[in-house]
């Protein structure tokens, strides 16, 4: 696998779509909306629940026979509110009406029927503080293994400060071996404060097998099929990226590169 940045393909309507066939991969879908006030967009979700996240702006949503009315505060991703969200399982479908401008991600895994439709967040979801020095960064999260929303999905978003290392000490969830790891196939949707600024991403395993370095720009997203996967903030840009993960089993079990375990164990 080599096209592990994805650039978005327009600036307004559908501007991302990765599915499992497009990565190369099973389990994580991830779509982006950029709705200008007054359109609309709808989907069927499939055998795939989804979990929408508005990132910015409002939207009025309806989604497996409901009404959830007006979704969405926070204008700005950087303001660092909490965001709302909307779990929908297989088999049903929602729509959106953009009430300003809006961003709406459409995070998807394969889907049991185990769980209703119901809002996630903005109750619920507070900022913490993961990491020590220019390792720290801030955590909203969304629907993480404590939460039992979903069927598949994991999502979670991180706010990196300005010269900042995130998803460090670098670590990795490629092997169906629980509890010591989990196979987790994840995505990374950044954006960057100012937007006209870069971060850094790489993507590589303990063998070299893979290795990438990648520059990421406003709106870029980054597939992580499987390997240790760090990214930074240089000085002067703040980075908030959104995860989705998904695997066989719905636990977030990591193992730290070998060269970086001693950062792990004084920090613990």
């Amino acid at each position: 696998m080599t096209d592990l940045l994805r650039k978005p393909f327009g600036t307004h309507g559908k501007v991302h779509e990765i599915t499992p066939a497009s990565a190369g991969w099973r389990y994580v879908g991830f779509s982006l909306y950029r709705l200008r006030k007054g359109e609309s967009a709808a989907e069927a979700t499939g055998e795939r629940e989804v979990i929408l996240v508005m990132v910015e702006g409002k939207a009025a949503i309806s989604g497996a026979g409901q009404d959830w009315g007006v979704l969405g505060e926070r204008m700005d991703v950087f303001e660092k509110t909490p965001p709302h969200g909307l779990y929908l399982p297989d088999g049903s479908d929602w729509s959106a009406r953009a009430e300003t401008d809006c961003v709406i991600a459409v995070c998807s895994a394969p889907g049991l029927g185990g769980h209703p439709a119901r809002r996630i967040g903005p109750e619920g979801i507070s900022l913490t503080e993961r990491g020590k020095g220019t390792n720290t960064r801030y955590i909203n999260n969304i629907a993480m293994e404590n939460e039992d929303y979903a069927d598949s999905l994991l999502v979670t978003e991180v706010f990196t400060p300005a010269g900042h290392w995130s998803s460090y000490p670098s670590h990795r969830h490629d092997e169906d071996d629980f509890p010591r790891i989990t196979y987790l196939e994840e995505t990374y949707y950044h954006r960057l404060n100012p937007a006209n600024g870069f971060g850094i991403q790489r993507v590589y395993t303990d063998d070299g097998g893979l290795d990438q370095t990648m520059a990421v720009s406003d709106g870029d997203v980054v597939l992580v099929p499987r390997g240790h996967h760090p990214c930074g903030a240089p000085y002067g840009v703040e980075m908030y990226y959104l995860n989705v993960m998904a695997g066989p089993l719905r636990k977030w079990r990591f193992v730290a590169a070998p060269e970086l375990e001693w950062i792990m164990k004084r920090d613990a």
